[in-house]
Protein backbone atom coordinates (compact mmCIF):
# COMPACT_ATOMS: atom_id res chain seq x y z
CA UNK A 1 0.00 0.00 0.00
CA UNK A 2 0.71 3.56 -0.59
CA UNK A 3 2.38 5.25 2.28
CA UNK A 4 -0.46 7.84 3.63
CA UNK A 5 1.38 11.70 2.59
CA UNK A 6 2.03 13.58 5.74
CA UNK A 7 -0.66 16.48 6.02
CA UNK A 8 0.28 19.99 5.01
CA UNK A 9 0.76 22.63 7.55
CA UNK A 10 -1.98 25.22 7.65
CA UNK A 11 -1.78 28.66 6.14
CA UNK A 12 0.43 30.98 7.78
CA UNK A 13 -0.40 34.51 7.34
CA UNK A 14 2.44 35.55 8.79
CA UNK A 15 4.76 33.27 6.24
CA UNK A 16 2.13 32.38 3.23
CA UNK A 17 4.63 31.49 0.29
CA UNK A 18 6.73 29.45 3.44
CA UNK A 19 9.63 31.45 2.40
CA UNK A 20 11.14 30.56 5.92
CA UNK A 21 12.07 26.92 4.02
CA UNK A 22 14.59 28.57 2.33
CA UNK A 23 16.57 29.57 5.76
CA UNK A 24 18.94 27.80 7.87
CA UNK A 25 18.51 27.38 11.23
CA UNK A 26 22.00 30.07 11.46
CA UNK A 27 19.68 32.58 9.09
CA UNK A 28 17.07 32.58 11.45
CA UNK A 29 19.00 32.89 14.36
CA UNK A 30 20.38 36.33 12.69
CA UNK A 31 17.11 37.46 12.00
CA UNK A 32 16.14 36.63 15.65
CA UNK A 33 19.30 37.97 16.90
CA UNK A 34 18.39 41.46 15.06
CA UNK A 35 15.22 41.73 15.37
CA UNK A 36 14.90 41.57 19.11
CA UNK A 37 17.79 44.39 18.94
CA UNK A 38 15.52 46.63 17.06
CA UNK A 39 12.46 45.42 19.30
CA UNK A 40 14.74 46.59 22.27
CA UNK A 41 16.67 49.42 21.39
CA UNK A 42 14.59 51.22 18.25
CA UNK A 43 11.21 50.39 18.90
CA UNK A 44 10.00 52.19 21.87
CA UNK A 45 12.12 55.51 21.32
CA UNK A 46 11.68 56.13 17.30
CA UNK A 47 8.42 57.68 16.57
CA UNK A 48 10.01 60.05 19.57
CA UNK A 49 13.26 60.49 17.92
CA UNK A 50 11.77 60.52 14.54
CA UNK A 51 9.44 63.38 15.64
CA UNK A 52 12.12 65.68 16.80
CA UNK A 53 14.19 64.71 14.06
CA UNK A 54 17.14 63.53 15.88
CA UNK A 55 19.02 60.54 16.33
CA UNK A 56 20.38 60.79 19.72
CA UNK A 57 22.85 58.16 21.12
CA UNK A 58 24.13 57.38 17.54
CA UNK A 59 27.72 56.03 19.05
CA UNK A 60 26.10 54.12 21.54
CA UNK A 61 23.79 53.01 19.03
CA UNK A 62 26.58 52.22 16.51
CA UNK A 63 28.71 50.25 19.15
CA UNK A 64 25.70 47.63 19.81
CA UNK A 65 25.45 47.24 15.91
CA UNK A 66 29.08 46.24 15.90
CA UNK A 67 28.45 43.96 18.68
CA UNK A 68 25.92 42.19 17.12
CA UNK A 69 28.41 41.91 13.99
CA UNK A 70 25.79 43.92 11.89
CA UNK A 71 29.08 46.57 10.87
CA UNK A 72 30.22 44.85 7.54
CA UNK A 73 28.63 42.03 8.03
CA UNK A 74 29.23 40.19 4.95
CA UNK A 75 33.05 41.26 4.85
CA UNK A 76 35.58 39.08 6.53
CA UNK A 77 38.60 39.73 8.14
CA UNK A 78 38.96 43.33 9.95
CA UNK A 79 36.93 42.00 12.63
CA UNK A 80 33.91 41.47 10.28
CA UNK A 81 31.76 38.97 10.81
CA UNK A 82 31.77 36.95 7.25
CA UNK A 83 28.08 36.23 7.47
CA UNK A 84 26.12 35.56 4.21
CA UNK A 85 24.84 37.91 1.84
CA UNK A 86 21.40 36.55 3.08
CA UNK A 87 21.60 36.88 6.32
CA UNK A 88 23.03 40.34 5.74
CA UNK A 89 19.95 40.96 4.17
CA UNK A 90 18.02 39.61 7.06
CA UNK A 91 19.25 42.38 8.90
CA UNK A 92 18.73 45.00 6.58
CA UNK A 93 15.39 43.72 6.56
CA UNK A 94 14.92 43.66 10.72
CA UNK A 95 16.41 47.28 11.49
CA UNK A 96 14.11 49.00 8.64
CA UNK A 97 11.57 47.04 9.60
CA UNK A 98 12.12 49.32 12.67
CA UNK A 99 12.71 52.26 11.13
CA UNK A 100 15.19 53.35 7.59
CA UNK A 101 17.31 55.77 9.30
CA UNK A 102 19.02 52.70 11.57
CA UNK A 103 19.28 50.25 8.21
CA UNK A 104 20.55 53.79 6.75
CA UNK A 105 23.12 53.76 9.71
CA UNK A 106 24.41 50.37 8.89
CA UNK A 107 24.11 50.70 5.08
CA UNK A 108 26.67 53.55 5.06
CA UNK A 109 29.32 52.24 7.58
CA UNK A 110 29.29 48.57 6.39
CA UNK A 111 28.33 48.71 2.38
CA UNK A 112 29.82 52.20 1.45
CA UNK A 113 32.42 53.35 3.74
CA UNK A 114 33.63 50.22 4.82
CA UNK A 115 33.30 48.12 1.79
CA UNK A 116 35.44 51.00 -0.15
CA UNK A 117 38.26 50.65 2.13
CA UNK A 118 38.05 46.70 2.29
CA UNK A 119 37.76 46.57 -1.59
CA UNK A 120 39.86 49.34 -2.93
CA UNK A 121 42.31 49.96 0.24
CA UNK A 122 45.71 49.11 1.19
CA UNK A 123 46.53 47.09 3.79
CA UNK A 124 47.66 49.91 6.22
CA UNK A 125 44.46 51.35 5.27
CA UNK A 126 42.63 48.21 5.79
CA UNK A 127 44.31 47.59 9.55
CA UNK A 128 43.71 51.10 10.51
CA UNK A 129 40.21 51.23 10.14
CA UNK A 130 38.02 48.44 9.66
CA UNK A 131 38.22 46.94 12.80
CA UNK A 132 37.19 49.76 14.93
CA UNK A 133 34.84 50.38 12.31
CA UNK A 134 33.82 46.53 12.21
CA UNK A 135 33.25 47.37 16.19
CA UNK A 136 31.00 50.91 15.83
CA UNK A 137 34.01 52.63 17.71
CA UNK A 138 34.49 54.51 14.40
CA UNK A 139 31.60 55.92 11.99
CA UNK A 140 31.86 55.84 8.60
CA UNK A 141 30.26 58.37 5.41
CA UNK A 142 30.73 57.76 2.20
CA UNK A 143 30.96 61.39 0.12
CA UNK A 144 29.87 60.80 -3.73
CA UNK A 145 26.63 62.72 -4.24
CA UNK A 146 27.37 66.86 -4.71
CA UNK A 147 25.10 69.56 -4.33
CA UNK A 148 24.66 70.18 -8.33
CA UNK A 149 25.46 66.32 -9.67
CA UNK A 150 23.38 63.13 -7.93
CA UNK A 151 22.34 61.24 -10.39
CA UNK A 152 25.08 61.91 -12.81
CA UNK A 153 28.67 61.44 -10.39
CA UNK A 154 30.56 61.72 -13.57
CA UNK A 155 29.98 65.57 -13.56
CA UNK A 156 31.96 66.13 -9.90
CA UNK A 157 33.21 69.04 -8.82
CA UNK A 158 35.29 67.83 -5.85
CA UNK A 159 38.76 68.45 -6.99
CA UNK A 160 42.09 66.88 -5.76
CA UNK A 161 45.34 68.32 -6.79
CA UNK A 162 48.75 66.84 -5.90
CA UNK A 163 51.10 69.66 -4.14
CA UNK A 164 54.50 67.79 -3.48
CA UNK A 165 53.66 64.36 -2.08
CA UNK A 166 50.53 65.61 -0.86
CA UNK A 167 46.90 65.72 -1.81
CA UNK A 168 44.49 68.53 -0.95
CA UNK A 169 40.87 68.67 -1.66
CA UNK A 170 38.42 70.84 -2.20
CA UNK A 171 34.77 70.31 -2.57
CA UNK A 172 31.47 69.83 -1.11
CA UNK A 173 29.03 66.97 -0.75
CA UNK A 174 25.57 66.74 -0.13
CA UNK A 175 22.81 64.79 1.33
CA UNK A 176 26.01 62.42 3.24
CA UNK A 177 24.58 59.90 5.60
CA UNK A 178 26.21 59.94 9.21
CA UNK A 179 28.51 62.87 7.98
CA UNK A 180 28.43 64.90 11.11
CA UNK A 181 29.13 61.99 13.66
CA UNK A 182 31.94 60.23 11.45
CA UNK A 183 35.42 59.74 12.53
CA UNK A 184 36.47 58.59 8.63
CA UNK A 185 35.04 60.05 5.46
CA UNK A 186 35.41 58.14 1.75
CA UNK A 187 35.48 60.61 -0.14
CA UNK A 188 35.37 60.38 -4.23
CA UNK A 189 37.11 63.26 -6.19
CA UNK A 190 38.13 64.36 -9.69
CA UNK A 191 42.03 64.38 -10.26
CA UNK A 192 44.19 64.23 -13.31
CA UNK A 193 44.28 60.72 -13.88
CA UNK A 194 40.61 60.27 -13.15
CA UNK A 195 38.16 60.10 -10.39
CA UNK A 196 39.97 58.80 -7.56
CA UNK A 197 38.98 57.98 -3.29
CA UNK A 198 40.39 59.00 -0.49
CA UNK A 199 39.97 57.97 3.31
CA UNK A 200 40.11 61.21 4.54
CA UNK A 201 39.66 61.46 9.07
CA UNK A 202 37.07 64.14 9.63
CA UNK A 203 39.48 65.80 11.99
CA UNK A 204 41.71 67.40 9.25
CA UNK A 205 42.05 71.06 9.35
CA UNK A 206 39.52 71.68 6.30
CA UNK A 207 37.19 69.65 6.65
CA UNK A 208 33.41 70.77 8.42
CA UNK A 209 30.50 68.69 7.95
CA UNK A 210 27.00 70.52 8.90
CA UNK A 211 24.21 68.71 9.40
CA UNK A 212 21.25 68.92 7.15
CA UNK A 213 18.06 69.91 9.33
CA UNK A 214 14.13 70.92 8.15
CA UNK A 215 14.07 67.24 6.76
CA UNK A 216 10.25 65.65 6.55
CA UNK A 217 12.19 62.14 5.45
CA UNK A 218 14.91 59.86 7.35
CA UNK A 219 14.12 62.18 10.38
CA UNK A 220 15.73 59.63 12.78
CA UNK A 221 18.86 59.58 10.77
CA UNK A 222 21.95 61.74 10.81
CA UNK A 223 22.42 63.53 7.12
CA UNK A 224 25.28 66.34 6.52
CA UNK A 225 27.03 68.59 3.87
CA UNK A 226 30.46 67.34 4.04
CA UNK A 227 32.68 70.95 2.87
CA UNK A 228 36.21 70.14 1.73
CA UNK A 229 38.06 73.72 2.52
CA UNK A 230 41.90 72.28 0.65
CA UNK A 231 42.10 69.64 2.95
CA UNK A 232 45.93 68.12 2.91
CA UNK A 233 46.15 64.64 2.70
CA UNK A 234 49.57 62.59 3.03
CA UNK A 235 50.18 60.66 -0.65
CA UNK A 236 48.86 57.53 1.32
CA UNK A 237 45.11 58.74 2.08
CA UNK A 238 44.79 57.75 -1.75
CA UNK A 239 42.62 54.53 -2.11
CA UNK A 240 45.11 52.79 -4.67
CA UNK A 241 42.97 49.98 -5.76
CA UNK A 242 40.12 52.38 -6.94
CA UNK A 243 40.26 54.07 -10.25
CA UNK A 244 37.58 55.77 -12.61
CA UNK A 245 33.85 55.76 -11.52
CA UNK A 246 33.32 52.22 -11.56
CA UNK A 247 35.02 51.71 -7.88
CA UNK A 248 32.23 54.19 -6.03
CA UNK A 249 29.71 52.70 -8.82
CA UNK A 250 30.66 48.97 -7.32
CA UNK A 251 30.24 50.27 -3.83
CA UNK A 252 26.25 51.58 -4.61
CA UNK A 253 25.56 47.99 -5.36
CA UNK A 254 26.52 46.66 -2.17
CA UNK A 255 24.22 49.18 -0.99
CA UNK A 256 21.26 48.88 -2.87
CA UNK A 257 21.35 45.48 -2.39
CA UNK A 258 20.52 45.77 1.16
CA UNK A 259 17.79 48.41 -0.08
CA UNK A 260 16.17 45.46 -1.89
CA UNK A 261 15.65 43.76 1.48
CA UNK A 262 15.15 46.65 4.16
CA UNK A 263 12.38 48.27 1.75
CA UNK A 264 10.67 45.20 2.31
CA UNK A 265 11.09 45.77 5.99
CA UNK A 266 9.20 48.41 6.10
CA UNK A 267 6.52 47.59 4.02
CA UNK A 268 6.38 44.30 6.01
CA UNK A 269 5.40 46.96 9.38
CA UNK A 270 3.15 48.49 7.42
CA UNK A 271 0.90 45.32 6.45
CA UNK A 272 0.92 44.10 10.07
CA UNK A 273 -0.07 47.50 11.55
CA UNK A 274 -2.80 47.48 8.81
CA UNK A 275 -3.76 43.79 9.15
CA UNK A 276 -3.73 44.03 12.89
CA UNK A 277 -5.72 47.27 12.70
CA UNK A 278 -8.57 45.54 10.55
CA UNK A 279 -8.70 42.82 12.56
CA UNK A 280 -9.74 44.89 15.75
CA UNK A 281 -10.93 48.26 14.11
CA UNK A 282 -15.00 48.16 13.92
CA UNK A 283 -17.31 50.64 11.57
CA UNK A 284 -20.69 49.25 11.06
CA UNK A 285 -21.16 47.24 13.42
CA UNK A 286 -18.24 44.24 12.61
CA UNK A 287 -13.93 44.81 12.33
CA UNK A 288 -13.44 46.60 9.10
CA UNK A 289 -11.45 43.14 8.10
CA UNK A 290 -14.22 41.90 7.33
CA UNK A 291 -15.30 43.98 4.62
CA UNK A 292 -14.63 42.80 1.24
CA UNK A 293 -12.83 46.26 0.06
CA UNK A 294 -10.26 45.81 2.81
CA UNK A 295 -9.62 42.49 2.59
CA UNK A 296 -8.83 43.01 -1.16
CA UNK A 297 -6.49 45.90 -0.43
CA UNK A 298 -4.87 43.46 2.19
CA UNK A 299 -4.53 40.48 -0.33
CA UNK A 300 -2.53 42.70 -2.99
CA UNK A 301 -0.77 43.99 0.24
CA UNK A 302 0.66 40.79 1.16
CA UNK A 303 0.71 39.80 -2.50
CA UNK A 304 3.72 42.35 -3.34
CA UNK A 305 5.46 41.59 0.28
CA UNK A 306 6.06 38.20 -0.12
CA UNK A 307 6.83 38.50 -3.99
CA UNK A 308 9.27 41.46 -3.07
CA UNK A 309 10.53 38.58 -0.26
CA UNK A 310 11.24 36.09 -2.69
CA UNK A 311 12.82 38.43 -4.89
CA UNK A 312 15.13 39.11 -2.30
CA UNK A 313 15.78 35.81 -1.39
CA UNK A 314 16.41 35.15 -4.66
CA UNK A 315 19.19 37.97 -5.07
CA UNK A 316 20.53 36.89 -1.92
CA UNK A 317 20.99 33.30 -3.16
CA UNK A 318 22.97 34.79 -6.37
CA UNK A 319 25.05 37.20 -4.12
CA UNK A 320 26.17 34.39 -2.29
CA UNK A 321 27.26 32.24 -4.95
CA UNK A 322 28.58 35.51 -7.12
CA UNK A 323 26.18 35.11 -10.17
CA UNK A 324 24.57 38.35 -8.59
CA UNK A 325 24.72 40.93 -11.51
CA UNK A 326 24.01 45.08 -11.42
CA UNK A 327 21.46 45.07 -13.47
CA UNK A 328 19.54 42.17 -11.45
CA UNK A 329 20.62 44.36 -8.57
CA UNK A 330 18.85 47.21 -10.30
CA UNK A 331 15.67 45.00 -10.44
CA UNK A 332 15.46 44.48 -6.56
CA UNK A 333 15.79 47.91 -6.00
CA UNK A 334 13.51 49.55 -8.58
CA UNK A 335 10.29 46.88 -7.81
CA UNK A 336 10.83 46.64 -3.77
CA UNK A 337 11.01 50.16 -3.26
CA UNK A 338 8.51 50.98 -5.59
CA UNK A 339 5.98 48.70 -4.34
CA UNK A 340 7.36 48.86 -0.55
CA UNK A 341 6.04 52.62 -0.87
CA UNK A 342 2.36 51.51 -2.44
CA UNK A 343 2.05 48.99 0.87
CA UNK A 344 2.53 51.92 3.05
CA UNK A 345 0.04 54.22 0.96
CA UNK A 346 -2.23 51.12 0.55
CA UNK A 347 -1.92 50.77 4.32
CA UNK A 348 -2.66 54.57 5.70
CA UNK A 349 -5.87 54.29 3.93
CA UNK A 350 -6.86 50.82 6.04
CA UNK A 351 -5.62 53.12 9.38
CA UNK A 352 -7.87 55.75 7.79
CA UNK A 353 -6.81 58.94 10.16
CA UNK A 354 -5.00 57.48 12.20
CA UNK A 355 -2.84 56.28 9.58
CA UNK A 356 -1.31 59.61 10.01
CA UNK A 357 -0.51 59.82 13.77
CA UNK A 358 3.25 58.40 14.87
CA UNK A 359 1.47 56.22 17.09
CA UNK A 360 1.57 53.80 14.03
CA UNK A 361 4.23 53.26 11.88
CA UNK A 362 2.91 54.50 8.66
CA UNK A 363 3.60 57.80 7.84
CA UNK A 364 7.32 57.95 9.26
CA UNK A 365 8.08 54.57 6.80
CA UNK A 366 6.01 56.21 3.82
CA UNK A 367 8.15 59.20 4.35
CA UNK A 368 11.54 57.05 4.74
CA UNK A 369 11.04 55.55 1.79
CA UNK A 370 10.13 58.63 -0.29
CA UNK A 371 13.89 59.42 -0.02
CA UNK A 372 15.19 55.55 -0.20
CA UNK A 373 13.53 55.52 -4.03
CA UNK A 374 16.13 58.46 -4.38
CA UNK A 375 18.57 57.25 -2.89
CA UNK A 376 21.24 54.55 -4.47
CA UNK A 377 20.00 55.43 -7.95
CA UNK A 378 16.57 57.35 -8.47
CA UNK A 379 13.24 54.94 -9.68
CA UNK A 380 14.23 56.50 -13.28
CA UNK A 381 17.95 55.57 -13.71
CA UNK A 382 17.07 52.12 -12.69
CA UNK A 383 14.50 51.94 -15.26
CA UNK A 384 17.23 53.05 -17.35
CA UNK A 385 19.83 50.92 -16.86
CA UNK A 386 17.14 48.10 -17.34
CA UNK A 387 16.44 49.64 -20.41
CA UNK A 388 19.85 49.44 -21.68
CA UNK A 389 20.19 46.05 -20.30
CA UNK A 390 17.09 44.61 -22.65
CA UNK A 391 17.53 46.73 -25.56
CA UNK A 392 21.20 47.44 -25.84
CA UNK A 393 20.59 51.03 -26.69
CA UNK A 394 22.19 53.53 -23.87
CA UNK A 395 19.11 56.42 -23.08
CA UNK A 396 21.42 58.29 -20.09
CA UNK A 397 23.02 60.78 -22.85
Amino acid sequence: MPATPSPLPPFDPDDPLGLDDLLTDEDRAVRATVRQWAADRVLPHVADWYERGELPGIHELARELGALGALGMSLTGYGCAGASHVQYGLACLELEAADSGIRSLVSVQGSLAMYAIWRFGSEEQKQQWLPRMASGEVIGCFGLTEPDHGSDPAGMRTYAKRDGSDWVLTGRKMWITNGSVAGVAVVWARTDDGVRGFVVPTDRPGFAAPEIKHKWSLRASVTSELVLDEVRLPADAVLPEARGLGAPLRCLGQARYGIVWGSMGAARACFEAALDYARTREQFGRPIGGFQLTQAKLADMALELHKGLLLAHHLGRRFDTRTLLPEQISFGKLNNVREAIDICRTARTILGANGISLEYPVMRHATNLESVLTYEGTAEMHQLVLGKALTGLDAFR
